[in-house]
């Protein structure tokens, strides 16, 4: 298996103090991490969209959700168990 198709490849330390607690305002000065290439990335913010896409890029919007979830189970051993977390909720 290739190290970016394993889910460990993803870990890495977030600061709580860098994520979002509201949405920016106004909502079009929100930020854009934009690649240029594999290998080239730089910051630019939504407003700056028009410009960012040519002729040819795939635009692909992300409209799902996190909920809150609860579940609830039994493991083969017959004990009970509860997972908590949270689970993407998409809306079509």
């Amino acid at each position: 298996m290739e190290a970016d198709q394993l889910l460990s490849a993803y870990d890495y330390h977030l600061p709580e103090d860098r994520i979002a607690q509201n949405p920016a305002e106004p909502r079009d000065s929100a930020r854009l991490l934009v690649l240029k290439t594999l290998t080239e990335h730089c910051h630019q913010v939504f407003h700056d969209l028009v410009e960012i896409l040519q002729p040819g890029d795939l635009l692909v919007l992300n409209n799902t959700q996190v909920i809150p979830a609860r579940l609830h189970g039994h493991k083969s051993t017959g004990t009970e168990v509860e997972i908590l977390g949270s689970v993407l909720d998409v809306w079509a």
